[in-house]
């Protein structure tokens, strides 16, 4: 596992957003169903209100938790990020990741509603799971809220329900 001056994870041995198109997670392009190129990248000061807005859309904020904090504390620690397909100022598509030890983690993977079923969640979730695998996860999980249809999305790439109970504390 590579990482930059700041100590973040950098898969690939790349700086955060600076490997060559289409190699490692953070970076490269590609064109999307309406013939525009999508640019994919890490996030960056100038995305986090679109980054918020995108997840708002996809329903995916909830009152207790502040989404601007999920991406400054993604974005300080050093075995996290939040990945954005862009399309020109446009933040299309996102991944927030992080890895416990040995488990990644996939949080806030959103799709802009007019772009959802043309691929765009899948190549994210992709390049996600390329960041953990660099970052030396062994296994990807995440979680889904009971009723989410984004289960099946899920499902469809291989990932299966664990029989485990989630239990969870506030600490501040």
């Amino acid at each position: 596992m590579a990482t930059d001056s700041a100590g973040r994870v950098t898969p690939g041995g790349a700086a955060p957003g600076h490997g060559p198109a289409g190699e490692g997670p953070e970076a490269g392009a590609g064109p999307t169903h309406d013939g525009r190129t999508l640019r994919f990248g890490e996030i960056e000061d100038s995305d986090v209100e679109r980054v918020v807005a995108l997840w708002d859309a996809c329903g995916l904020t909830r009152p207790w938790n502040d989404p601007r904090l999920d991406i400054a504390q993604a974005r300080t620690g050093a075995t996290s990020t939040v990945l954005v397909a862009r399309r020109g100022q446009d933040v299309v598509a996102t991944v927030m990741t992080g890895v416990d030890g040995h488990r990644g983690w996939v949080y806030y993977l959103a799709v802009a509603p007019a772009e959802q079923g043309h691929g765009i969640g899948a190549a994210m979730l992709e390049r996600g799971e390329r960041w953990l695998a660099a970052a030396g996860a062994r296994k990807v999980q995440l979680m889904v809220r009971d009723g989410n249809p984004a289960a099946e999305f899920y499902e469809a790439r291989g990932y299966e329900v664990q029989r485990v109970a989630v239990l969870g504390r506030w600490l501040a």
